[in-house]
């Protein structure tokens, strides 16, 4: 019988990034999108989620599970709020596409920093719309690791307007050079938006030795997880 799993894009530029990564799930996994661009563009005219947005994602995420879903993942970091709203009316599995790749990087900056001094991370973001709920999750995510980290959060709106223009090479150099420019300063890097994932394999490919973290990946991988032991 086949399994389907549904993703939430707000970006349907991702599409061919979380194709790819689906490669990996069991034979009998059928992976389907839904792509809702208004939703990011909505929550960056108003700075933030708003009901009226939360309640569309609600519905996309509620709609997969009456079609059949076994699971639902969001891609999309600006809406994990309403994605973990949406968690509690269904009963499959519904994930934020940010929380695997947040856990690693407080776990790595944890033992990066031992019991001297608190952990320090940075938080890179080229949306607005991204930062708070990026860094309330990881506020949160390091409580319940009983820890309290010193947070760098740096908001690139220079490398949203290049790749919103279609300048992707543009896009790259600025989030690579605040890459280097954060790096030798904490103990790890968060980044914040999937499209910014190609860069850190870029910039360690120049030596970059800060541990890095990106959200499609670990995700993925952390979905995959589910499917195995669903």
């Amino acid at each position: 019988m086949t399994r389907r799993v549904v993703l939430l894009h707000t970006v349907s530029g991702l599409l061919p990034v979380f194709g790819e990564l689906g490669k990996r799930f069991p034979a009998d996994v059928k992976v389907s999108n839904i792509v809702d661009e208004s939703l990011l563009a909505d929550a960056l005219a108003n700075g933030a989620l708003t009901a009226a947005i939360s309640r569309r994602v609600v519905d996309h995420v509620v709609s997969a599970v009456d079609s059949g879903a076994v699971a639902v993942m969001a891609t999309c970091s600006s809406i994990g709020p309403a994605v973990e709203l949406a968690a509690q009316l269904v009963d499959v599995p519904v994930l934020r596409v940010d929380v695997p790749m947040v856990d690693a990087a407080i776990e790595s900056a944890k033992t990066a920093a031992g019991t001297e001094r608190a952990p320090r991370i940075a938080v890179l973001a080229t949306a607005e719309s991204t930062l708070a709920p990026t860094v309330e999750l990881i506020h949160r995510r390091a409580r319940n690791a009983s820890m309290e980290p010193e947070l760098d959060v740096r908001l690139l709106t220079d490398a949203f307007a290049a790749n919103a223009s279609g300048d992707t090479a543009g896009h790259d150099a600025i989030i690579a050079e605040a890459l280097r420019d954060v790096a030798t300063s904490v103990d790890s890097i968060v980044l914040a938006q999937a499209s910014m994932a190609r860069v850190a394999a870029m910039v360690s490919g120049e030596g970059l030795t800060t541990p890095t973290f990106s959200s499609p990946d670990l995700a993925m991988g952390r979905l995959a997880g589910v499917l195995e032991h669903a």
